[in-house]
This record gives structure tokens, C-alpha cells and sequence, in this order.
């Protein structure tokens, strides 16, 4: 029997925190920065990086070693939908590895823009239980692969807004109430201020979708890492109370909002094909639905269904990569299956 992922469970505060993520930066002091790595470099750091983690004791949720080389175009996209790697490692796939943990909480990528991009990744609003664990496998790293740490400066990385202490913490937030009022631009200036930053749904660079929106700290040197995600989490909690505000001036409106979650909850749960813009912006709605208890629908059905619907993930069981059409057919019969029990 396979262990549940870590999308298909519910953490602290489903109705507005997707989930909460901590990455930590790390370069080992006797190896070239990446951009100045060999080939043989690259090579080396994977077989001391395996090494390294026999010392790890995880439980029954062992990690997977994938070379990313030995994996096709689709199955690489398909991890960084699901926010295992970042989009620039499933496109250079040369020299790569990734190590994946049974639930797909833990990510390890080596060779990305760093020596190391250790990544734990929990459902809900969980920082201080993902920084446990992440702290805890880059203990057990450092014992033997040896870090590059400057006791001024502290984690040397490649780029500089990553030294210190090398952490990025963030938090995947649903805030349609907030979208919709029109203050999003507002929140991502006070914010700023407060050394945090709104990124969008896949991280920098990205667009929003599904009224998804990703809360992280910006300054990582000068600050624990401690102090850092207690101000992310403080951050994170007043944004909650202006998203429950507005979604309550939302309720005042009350029939057409309610008609327009059961129309999305139809669509979802009856359509023959739908898109991915198409499935978002639905999926925003009943999710919403879901929060103010007018459906029935589980978070845990809800944050799976956002992991299995990418352009590549719904190609995965596909003997070949599916045409834009057929792809639309097949995600919407991943969203019939997922709800056909559930009546509203």
C-alpha cells in the first residue's frame, strides 16, 4: 500500500493555507559554485550526497534517488507542477538528481542553482514542523559533506539574496475574497515592508491562478532562521483575518456568490473537458464554497485534484503525451473521479 502524499492530507488552517514549504540553499566548501562546476564535480556531489543520507532515518517514508537525465520531458514538468523542483530544474536536466521522499514531502534537488536545494513541503500551515524536518536532514548533510559558512556572512550561495541564512519560507495562501476587493497590490506593499513578498502561484516569476498566491520572507541575512518564520507566520495569520473580513462583506451579497460556487462545483464535477485556466477558476470557487461550508468538499480532495491536474501530470498514465484536446478530456475525468460521490 503506498503512503499518502502530502497534498492528500489536512493541515492546521485548510480553509485559507494550501500548504507551507522551507527550502534551504547549500554549497559544499571544497566543490566550485555550480556555474563553474564540471562535469566530474556534478558527478562526485551526487555519489557524496548519497552517501551522506545513509545516515538519514526517516521511517517507512524512504527517499527515491531519480537521476533527472533518465527521465522524459513530461515526467520532469510533471514534478515541478507539483512543486518538487523548480521549473529551471526539470528544463537542464544535465548532471541533476533529485531526491524524492514516498510522500513527496521532502525534495532534495542536487546540482540546481546551488549545491543543494533542501525542500520540506507540508499541508497547511505547518512552518515550524516543515523547518523541523528540513533542519533536521541538513544536520545530517552537514556532518559529512561540509558546508560553505562564513561566521559573518553565514551560508555562502550562489546568489546573493540567498546568503545567510540560505531559507526561504512560503506559504501558499487561497485569497480570493481579498482578489476580489481589489487589494492584493495594497497587501504586497505593506508587506514588502515587513521583509516578505507575494509571488505567484509557482513561485517568482509566475502567474497567479486559482486565486493562489505564495507569502514568503525576502531577507535571509541579519535574521535567524527562527525570527523568520515566526514574522512569516505572524504575517500569514493578519492576512487571514483581512481574507475572512472580506470574504464576510462577500456573504452580504449572498445569492449570487452562492450561485456562482454551485455553478463552478456543476462544472467541475459534470464537465467533459475542461482546461486548466478552466479548472482553476472553477476550483477557486469551490474551494471557497468549501471554506464557508456551503459544499461539502474536502480540502484533502481539493489539494489533491490541484496536484493532478498540470499540463504534464495528467500525461503521466498516458503511453504518450496527450494533444491539447484529449489532455482536456483527460483532466476533466480526473475531476469527475474525485468528486462523483460528493453531492452539494
Amino acid at each position: 500500500m503506498s503512503r499518502m502524499k502530502w497534498y492528500e492530507c489536512s493541515g492546521d488552517q485548510p480553509d485559507m493555507v494550501v500548504s507551507s514549504r522551507i527550502r534551504l540553499a547549500r554549497n559544499l566548501v571544497d566543490l566550485p559554485f555550480h556555474d563553474r562546476m564540471k562535469d566530474e564535480d556534478a558527478k562526485a556531489l551526487n555519489e557524496r550526497v548519497l552517501q551522506a543520507l545513509e545516515g538519514l532515518q526517516l521511517g517507512d517514508n524512504k527517499l527515491h534517488t531519480l537521476k533527472m537525465e533518465q527521465l522524459s520531458p513530461v515526467q520532469r514538468q510533471s514534478l515541478a507542477e507539483r512543486h518538487s523542483i523548480s521549473p529551471e530544474f526539470a528544463t537542464n536536466p544535465n548532471g541533476r538528481m533529485l531526491l524524492l521522499s514516498e510522500d513527496e514531502s521532502i525534495a532534495i534537488m542536487v546540482n540546481e542553482e546551488d549545491h543543494l536545494r533542501i525542500q520540506v513541503l507540508l499541508s497547511g500551515l505547518q512552518l515550524t514542523k516543515a523547518y523541523e524536518l528540513c533542519s533536521r536532514i541538513d544536520d545530517v548533510l552537514d556532518e559529512t559533506l561540509h558546508y560553505a559558512f562564513d561566521e559573518t556572512l553565514g551560508y555562502l550561495t550562489s546568489c546573493p539574496t540567498n546568503l545567510g541564512t540560505g531559507m526561504r519560507a512560503s506559504v501558499m495562501m487561497h485569497l480570493p475574497a481579498l482578489e476580489q476587493s481589489g487589494v492584493i497590490s495594497q497587501l504586497s506593499n505593506t508587506i514588502s515592508k515587513l521583509g516578505l513578498t507575494i509571488r505567484g502561484t509557482y513561485g517568482e516569476g509566475s502567474n497567479v491562478i486559482g486565486s493562489l498566491y505564495q507569502i514568503s520572507n525576502q531577507i535571509t541575512l541579519g535574521i535567524t532562521e527562527q525570527d523568520s518564520i515566526q514574522n512569516l507566520q505572524g504575517v500569514v495569520r493578519q492576512i487571514m483575518e483581512s481574507e475572512q473580513k472580506a470574504r464576510e462583506a462577500l456573504l452580504k451579497n449572498h445569492a449570487p456568490l452562492e450561485d456562482q460556487i454551485f455553478r463552478s462545483f456543476g462544472i467541475l464535477k459534470y464537465a467533459r473537458s475542461l482546461s486548466s485556466q478552466e479548472f482553476f477558476e472553477h476550483f477557486s470557487n469551490v474551494r471557497l464554497g468549501a471554506s464557508m461550508k456551503l459544499l461539502p468538499v474536502p480540502f484533502e480532495t481539493l489539494n489533491g485534484l490541484m496536484e493532478q491536474v498540470g499540463a504534464a501530470t495528467v500525461c503521466l498514465s498516458q503511453p504518450e503525451v496527450l494533444p491539447p484536446q484529449a489532455r482536456d478530456r483527460k483532466r476533466a475525468e480526473i475531476v469527475r473521479e474525485a468528486l462523483e460521490r460528493i453531492e452539494a
